[in-house]
This record gives structure tokens, sequence and C-alpha cells, in this order.
């Protein structure tokens, strides 16, 4: 009798380790791709004592991925008045700032739901004092977010381009391309719980097999 249990239950434990090992397999990063392209405002505020100042750049788009439809992003910056060259970062120490007095500043894409993204960047700008254009490319990286987007990662590439006014307190205006891509992470149970969920299920099985061969010997 114990032999034929033991024959009976080998496929069946080979049945719940293959479940248990497609649900491992099964759990990977969802993969999102993100392209779009915000309206955007930039607005500069001088920092006292220095050549550097805090750009805030505002965007909207209402046909953005995922609900997604506002971008607002903070850097510091500094620009070469000699060559045009701006240098656009959220890590205070790349422009030579004191980390224990100016907070890292970060990047969000959010919309009128739950869902958002979070993240930082770095960018670099052409002014051009001839004709007031200006544009720029760097990289936003995402680090986390909220809603279905929570523990999101990833790196977006970034295009500025717009027109700036001799008025250095009048906003950019412009627009920003956005591309490339950011995974969330599934949930997975977790080991001791599919563990115990195959047990069980084994035990439930033997103890009705057991009992309907004692009504069979009954009769």
């Amino acid at each position: 009798m114990i032999t034929s249990q033991i024959r009976w239950l080998i496929p069946v434990a080979l049945a719940s380790f293959s479940i248990g090992s497609n649900i491992q397999r099964a759990a990977a990063n969802t993969t999102f791709p993100f392209n779009t392209v915000y309206d955007t405002e930039v607005t500069v505020t001088p920092i006292d004592n220095s050549d550097v100042v805090k750009a805030s750049v505002s965007g909207t788009n209402s046909n953005a991925p995922y609900g997604l439809t506002n971008f607002m992003s903070e850097n510091y910056s500094r620009i070469d008045p000699g060559t045009g060259v701006g240098t656009f970062s959220a890590d205070p120490t790349d422009l030579g700032l004191d980390p224990a007095v100016f907070p890292l500043l970060t990047d969000e894409f959010f919309g009128s739901g739950d869902d958002k993204l979070f993240g930082f960047s770095k960018i670099t700008a052409l002014f051009d004092f001839q004709t007031f254009k200006v544009s720029g490319e760097g990289s936003i990286n995402i680090t986390g977010g909220a809603g279905r987007f929570t523990g999101a990662s990833g790196s977006l590439a970034f295009t500025e381009n717009g027109n700036f006014d001799p008025n250095p307190t009048a906003p950019i205006l412009g627009e920003a391309i956005i591309s490339g891509s950011f995974q969330v992470p599934h949930q997975i149970p977790e080991p001791t719980t599919t563990v115990g969920l195959i047990t069980g299920a084994l035990g439930a099985s033997l103890f009705l097999r057991q009992k309907r061969r004692k009504t069979t010997l009954k009769r």
C-alpha cells in the first residue's frame, strides 16, 4: 500500500514542482515604453553669492502615455557666457555647491491619478546669443514611482529645444522630447509560502484518496 501511495505521489509532486517553478519563471519586470513630447516653460532663480541658478521646468501634454500628462524637473545650472554652454544637474556637487546646504533635486511625471514616476536628470545645453535659441540633451534616471509604477527604474533620453529672451527673468519656452523605457518589478510569492501550499495540497489529496479507498473496502 505504501509503495502504491509513493508511486501515486511522484507525478503529483512533479506537477506541483512544475507549477512552483512556472510561478518563479513568470516573475519578471514589466517594461513600459515611454515616448512623448511636452510643451515646456523654464524659469531660473539666481542662487545668492554664486554664478549658479536653479532651473525649474514644467511641461504638459494631455496625450502623454499612461496618463502622465505633467512633467516637472528641477536642476542646478551654470551657463558659460563665453561659449553659451550650460550645465544642468540635479546633483549640487556637479556645480560645486555644498550638498549639506543644497539638496538633491528631482524630476517627476504625474497626472490626475495615483501613478507617478520619480527621478533626476543631467543635461547639457547650448545657448545661441545671436538667434536666442537653446537646444539641450541629456538623460533622466528613473529611481522610483507611485501607484502602478511603484519601484520603477530605468533611463529616459531627454532633448530640449526652445527660445529664450535677452531678459534673464523671462521664461524659456520650448518642448522636451523624452524617449526610452522604464521597468516595474512584479510581486512574487515567497518560496516558503509556495512550498507550504504544495505540501498542504499533497496532504489533502492523500487523505481524500485514503478515505475513498476505505469507503470502497467497506462496501
